[in-house]
């Protein structure tokens, strides 16, 4: 990033991880940073309001948060005076242009999607860079449903081209997520078990161990499918079952992934559970709709379990099980891929072998196989080849998701941006579902206690599309 550079930060408060890439000393010395938003503040108060948020535990940390506030500066958005503030903002921006030299700008909006079209407009009426780069950056929901998706990228795209818009799903940034690819292309011994002759069944999971914690009157219009499934356990299962690709170029990867996700037909409420958390057994803990914010007829779901598959010769018959939910035992997100179980002409008990990647916590890659039990007996006991990183690499330094993202989108690298047909495939799979789910009221979630496994019922779900523990 030696270019000139701003960042602008819409809705300041809302991120902060480019102080890290700061701390790195990833970011080039003529790199700017505004914050822009309607909350009236000072320079000194955007200050302080980043110091709340940041280390600052030793010297080392004070003198870099220091050097940090230096590219800092702030803007007051004046909602009532139309282009008035977006002015400001160039003006601030071509201020630190020196002489001729091009301006690549990039615009964070950590904004309510609902403002997405509007705000966009604004940015490249009056700050589009007209000799460097531009580009917008947003987080998901990317809409609501198949329709309201393609409708925001419609209202995007005559402001924006494809390629001027990074598309932020933070498990993308995930140092174990980012490993999926080398850990399938990288060893041989996997690839040649990658495929349903091997393999018996997937699944995905993403649990937590807390509940809506006072976001209920948001998290009711989301649900658990739109919160984690359509996007998160979407995105690993592509990177999970796409074919290699040409190159590790950003076009290579996500015209694969779009390509095996548009091979998946629409989840049937068939395959699918979903429940709801009530109150814990010992009483601490409130049940969902014990915030005063959800309706006392809610039926979203806030866990569900479902069954998807891919419709290739690679993956013909095998039962993807995406898996997620609040308010349950644990928190941890992994990947656990089982495969077929072993003659037992000669050996008993044998298990099936397993390959779990945990994502988090403690970053890990595992596998379950059968050895001999030590002794005079031909007995057969489950051992496990264990790669968790903090045991097998000295102090990992593993960055943040955010950080990850964030310097790929301002190098231009978009290789681990959504990209609007992986988008349009993913709300193809889960749409009609959704629907079904919140337009049938017969439909209505299990309930299940706070910090259990999930709903009565779950195991045997799961057993009946051949996972076996």
């Amino acid at each position: 990033m030696g270019q000139n550079s701003v960042i602008v930060l819409l809705g300041a408060s809302g991120n902060l991880a480019a102080k890290k890439l700061h701390r790195r000393g990833l970011l080039s010395d003529k790199l700017k940073i505004i914050g822009f938003d309607p909350t009236h503040m000072r320079h000194d108060d955007f200050v302080a309001h980043m110091k709340s948020c940041v280390d600052q535990s030793s010297p080392e940390l004070e003198d870099h948060f220091k050097a940090f506030c230096e590219r800092c500066s702030y803007i007051t958005i004046n909602q009532d005076a139309g282009d008035e503030s977006f002015v400001e903002l160039r003006k601030r921006m071509e201020s630190f242009i020196e002489g001729d030299e091009a301006q690549n700008r990039h615009f964070y909006l950590a904004l309510p999607p609902s403002i997405y079209v509007a705000v966009s407009e604004q940015l490249r009426r009056n700050c589009y860079s007209e000799k460097g780069d531009s580009q917008i950056i947003i987080e998901k929901p990317f809409g609501h449903d198949l329709e309201s998706s393609v409708d925001l990228h419609k209202k995007l795209e005559p402001t924006w081209k494809e390629s001027e818009i990074f598309r932020i799903d933070h498990y993308l940034g995930k140092e174990m997520v980012k490993n999926i690819l080398t850990l399938r292309f990288g060893n041989p011994m996997f690839g040649a078990l990658w495929d349903c002759n091997h393999i018996d069944n997937i699944q995905i999971s993403m649990t937590e161990d807390i509940g809506t914690e006072g976001r209920g009157g948001y998290f009711d219009d989301v649900g658990i499918i739109r919160d984690v499934m359509q996007n998160h356990l979407t995105q690993l299962m592509a990177l999970t079952t796409m074919e290699r690709p040409g190159s590790f170029s950003a076009e290579d990867l996500r015209q694969e992934k779009a390509r095996v996700l548009r091979l998946v037909p629409p989840l049937e409420t068939k395959d699918t559970l979903a429940g709801q958390f009530v109150k814990s057994g010992d009483g601490k803990h409130p049940g969902y709709k014990d915030d005063d914010d959800v309706p006392e007829d809610s039926r979203c779901a806030t866990f569900c379990a479902s069954v998807a598959y891919v419709r290739n010769a690679r993956w013909e018959g095998v039962p993807f099980i995406l898996k997620s939910g609040k308010a349950l035992s644990e928190s941890k997100t992994e990947i656990r891929i089982q495969l077929k179980d072993t003659t037992d002409a000669m050996l008993k008990d044998t298990n099936h072998n397993q390959l779990i990647i945990r994502i988090q916590p403690n970053e890990a890659v595992r596998l379950k196989m059968n050895a001999k039990q030590p002794g005079l007996e031909l007995r057969t006991v489950e051992t496990e080849l264990d790669l968790t990183y903090k045991h097998t690499v000295e102090d990992p330094d593993i960055p943040e998701a955010y950080e990850a993202l964030l310097l790929d989108a301002f190098k231009g690298d978009y290789s681990e941006s959504v990209s609007e047909q992986e988008l349009e495939a993913s709300w193809k799979i889960f749409t009609p579902l959704l629907h079904e789910l919140e337009g049938n009221k017969d439909i209505q979630p299990a309930p299940y206690v706070y910090g259990s496994e999930g709903p009565d019922g779950l195991e045997d779900f799961v057993a009946s599309y051949q996972f076996q523990k």
